[in-house]
């Protein structure tokens, strides 16, 4: 007897590189996982049955590169350089945040999330007890680095990272996995690096760090070591531990080869790098030379939403434009960026990421009955360049059911909204030398 059933969906999967669509399938889901995926399925063998007929399943959408309480600043800073950003508006303001702070953001953009299709994600934040804690509590999945700089106090900081990961590796049911999260090259010495290299050798566990998001940040890297962030990186240690990179956009010819024999994962963030004008990852030439890529949606204060599809959306066009080329990324490509090798990028290949028997269901289904994705010539290219996230109807992480109908069912939307707006008048202000951290200019 199966714990459910998904009845009459079309089903995307990927035979190898090319995006399928199975017509009029069914998904039995037991234990939390796919248990088989088939014409007709009766459901007398179901102890429940959801009807999705008229639909289309996905796998759960894959973020890999967030700072999901970030939401609590979506808008406050618009039309500025990158060190205005940082400088004069982001650090000053995430100065104010408290625990509680973290925690109702955190809700926040786990809902955004929900509503999106976006059942994974890598949060690279602070106070990341309260995330996780939001992650528990929402049912999602989730890989957390808790951010650190060097600097004073650096050694206490990463202790207290390093119980983080303690408290929280395989929390939730295994949902929750902790991981090292220094914050970048730019903000934290070699030395302590290398330190973090030890120390997440030690835990058994991997890092999770920004590299050459900029050009001017690969200029100032190479006046001051000598080397590219991803040779700094490498030269610290980081890459002999699972490494998920974000950004990676201004990577140099020897830093592909690092990145590749290292293992490294790239987390791509197409909507804040194109916004704040700081270059796009070459992606085509990443996977090329065998470098696995995911996408990010990066914080909702650089990029404004949480919306993986989107991404996928624009990563397609980006690369494309910059190509010259409409054959580059694909329709299937950009599907499974935003999916398997997403999960991939985590360290989940083989867990979640794909509809497949065994996986884990997550399990994401788009209503098709909108003028926007009407005809439905090819199903792949009309989620990729037509749907929203509002055609969003029902997601699963674990076979369980997180929203139906639309209708969030283990996040409080209202509460949170409440909470959030309480909280507004306070956390914008920037008060004159106080902020995080300083963005070097």
């Amino acid at each position: 007897m199966y714990d459910l059933l998904i009845q009459n969906p079309a089903v995307l999967q990927f035979d190898g590189a090319v995006a399928t669509v199975l017509p009029t399938h069914s998904i039995a889901v037991s234990n939390g996982r796919i248990a088989a995926i088939a014409p007709n399925i009766s459901a007398g063998q179901a102890r429940e049955v959801l009807d999705a007929s008229g639909m289309l399943a996905v796998p759960g959408f894959v973020n890999c590169h967030a700072h999901v309480p970030m939401g609590l600043f979506r808008g406050v800073a618009e039309d500025v350089l990158i060190e205005r950003w940082f400088n004069d508006y982001i650090w000053p303001m995430e100065s104010n945040l408290t625990e509680e702070d973290v925690y109702w953001g955190a809700l926040l953009g786990l809902a955004e999330m929900i509503e999106a299709g976006v059942t994974t994600v890598a949060d690279h934040y602070f106070a990341m007890d309260e995330v996780a804690r939001a992650v528990e509590q929402a049912g999602t999945r989730a890989l957390l680095a808790w951010a650190v700089f060097g600097g004073d106090g650096a050694q206490e900081r990463l202790q207290d990272t390093v119980a983080f990961v303690e408290r929280w590796q395989d929390a939730a049911n295994g949902r929750i996995r902790a991981w090292l999260g220094p914050h970048s090259p730019y903000t934290c010495e070699p030395e302590f690096l290398k330190q973090v290299a030890r120390q997440a050798q030690a835990l058994g566990v991997g890092l999770h760090i920004h590299l050459s998001e900029t050009a001017e940040q690969v200029r100032q890297s190479l006046a001051q070591h000598g080397k590219t962030p991803v040779a700094v990186a490498h030269e610290a240690g980081l890459f002999a531990v699972p490494t998920l990179a974000a950004h990676v956009a201004h990577p140099e010819q020897n830093d592909l080869e690092l990145l590749r024999a290292g293992g490294v994962a790239v987390g791509s963030c197409p909507k804040t790098s194109m916004k704040l004008g700081t270059g796009v990852a070459p992606v085509p030439a990443m996977r090329q030379v065998g470098i696995t890529v995911g996408l990010g949606s990066d914080g909702a204060a650089s990029n404004n939403s949480y919306d993986m599809l989107e991404a996928a959306r624009m990563m397609a066009l980006v690369q494309k434009h910059m190509a010259g080329d409409p054959r580059v990324l694909p329709v299937s490509e950009a599907l499974a960026l935003a999916t398997r090798e997403g999960a991939k990028a985590l360290g989940l290949g083989g867990v979640t990421g794909e509809l497949r028997e065994g996986f884990q269901a997550d399990i994401v289904l788009f209503r098709l009955d909108a003028p926007h994705l009407t005809p439905q010539h090819n199903l792949a290219a009309s989620l990729l360049y037509s749907a929203r996230a509002n055609d969003v109807d029902t997601v699963l992480v674990d076979g369980r059911v997180l929203m139906r109908n639309r209708q969030l069912l283990t996040i409080d939307k209202a509460q949170v909204l409440r909470e959030v707006s309480e909280r507004m008048e306070r956390l914008v202000q920037r008060l004159p030398n106080r902020r995080i951290q300083t963005y070097p200019t």
